[in-house]
């Protein structure tokens, strides 16, 4: 969580081990901002590049309460990288990198909007639990509206 832990993780993933690693952060872009930002502005391209050659995916969940108050539930928003996100990512064009996890299910990836939707759907959480999940709340009304 500190630039020498980062920057060794980095180092280790280049030579071909499995490195994992936890952030606490609201979601998968969070995460590449939060990585990226640790290093000094002068660095931060280098970063980048070296992030999105090495970086397989990201997952970040969050607990939400059950209905009916019987414990919580992980929602999580998953982005397995593609060429397109990794180029994004070395791009610095972060904040796109949603709609490529809008438009990736068919490769297993969400946004966590997506998941409290569902969750919210099947009554396993109310949508008032949903709402006060979500990093994007008026997002998820939208997505809640289409059902």
């Amino acid at each position: 969580r500190d630039l020498e832990t980062i920057s060794i993780a980095l180092t280790v993933a280049e030579t071909g081990h499995l490195v994992l690693g936890t952030l606490h952060t609201a979601s998968t872009t969070e995460t590449i901002h939060r990585v990226v930002d640790v290093f000094p502005a002068e660095q931060q391209q280098q970063i980048r590049t070296q992030l999105a050659s090495v970086l397989e995916g990201v997952i970040c969940q969050r607990l939400v309460k059950r209905s009916g108050g019987d414990g919580r539930v992980c929602a999580c928003e998953v982005m397995i990288l593609t060429p397109a996100i990794r180029n994004l990512i070395r791009e610095g064009k972060i904040h796109q990198i949603n709609a490529q996890i809008q438009m990736g299910r068919q490769l297993g990836m969400q946004t966590l909007n997506e998941s409290l939707r569902t969750l919210c759907k099947d009554g396993i959480i109310t949508k008032e639990a949903a709402l006060q999940a979500s990093y994007a709340p008026s997002e998820l009304l939208m997505l809640l509206g289409q059902d």
